[in-house]
């Protein structure tokens, strides 16, 4: 028996080869009687010849499509250049959706991509000069327990509400040109009860936690949207 070694790019690119639950390996398994075993991003290919020849050749059409496709879809981030892409073929639908289409509504468990990724098409966005600014909204309702009032100015008492937006802006730019783009209103942020009368030209406008809005206000929100946004 032979043994031949392919070394994956990353560990995305791993996942996507195997596939749910190894699905994908066990396909080529069982199709070219060969054994795969996947160690450190290092792929070893176990076989005869003939089998491993034709089993290696799939697996190499399956990276260079991942490949390709993986190339084709990212968010650059504006402050150093890191490109932010999609790790789930959902993901890359999303992102897809969210270039293609003037509204798009993203639905998914907490902590699958949905606002971090549409914050990173808002900043490639920008930087691409395809708008003049990002407006970021989401209602103000607490999680499960009353703040009760908040001390300061009105900055001050909606700050805690959108403190989410702002942590995924600020892990894509640095801190100094977020605040300059919020002091010139590039970038905007605010709760959703001041959305009201406002029409949005040339924004990429982002609502988070839609869920929570009430169906008068999911209309006033979806009535704002102005020309090229």
């Amino acid at each position: 028996m032979l043994d031949k070694i392919i070394k994956l790019k990353s560990h995305g690119e791993a996942q996507a080869l195997c596939g749910t639950q190894d699905a994908n390996i066990r396909l080529i398994e069982k199709e070219f009687k060969v054994k795969l075993t996947l160690r450190n991003e290092h792929l070893k290919v176990s076989g005869t010849t003939h089998n491993i020849k034709k089993a290696s050749g799939l697996i190499d059409y399956l990276l260079n499509a991942e490949r390709s496709e993986q190339e084709g879809i990212g968010a650059t981030n504006i402050s150093n250049g890191k490109q932010i892409r999609p790790k789930t073929n959902g993901q890359r639908e999303y992102v897809e959706a969210i270039r293609d289409y003037d509204i798009v509504f993203g639905i998914g468990p907490a902590g699958t991509g949905k606002t971090y990724l549409a914050m990173a098409s808002a900043v490639e966005a920008l930087k691409k000069q395809e708008i003049r600014r990002i407006i970021l909204t989401r209602p103000a309702i607490e999680a499960g327990e009353s703040l009760g009032f908040l001390p300061g100015d009105i900055n001050a008492k909606i700050s805690p509400y959108l403190r989410p937006l702002y942590d995924a802006i600020y892990d894509m730019m640095d801190a100094e040109r977020i605040e300059k783009y919020i002091e010139t209103g590039i970038i905007e942020v605010a709760p959703l009860a001041y959305m009201r009368g406002r029409t949005l030209n040339d924004a990429f406008i982002i609502l988070d936690e839609a869920q929570n809005c009430t169906a008068e206000q999911m209309k006033m929100f979806l009535t704002r949207l102005g020309f090229d946004s």
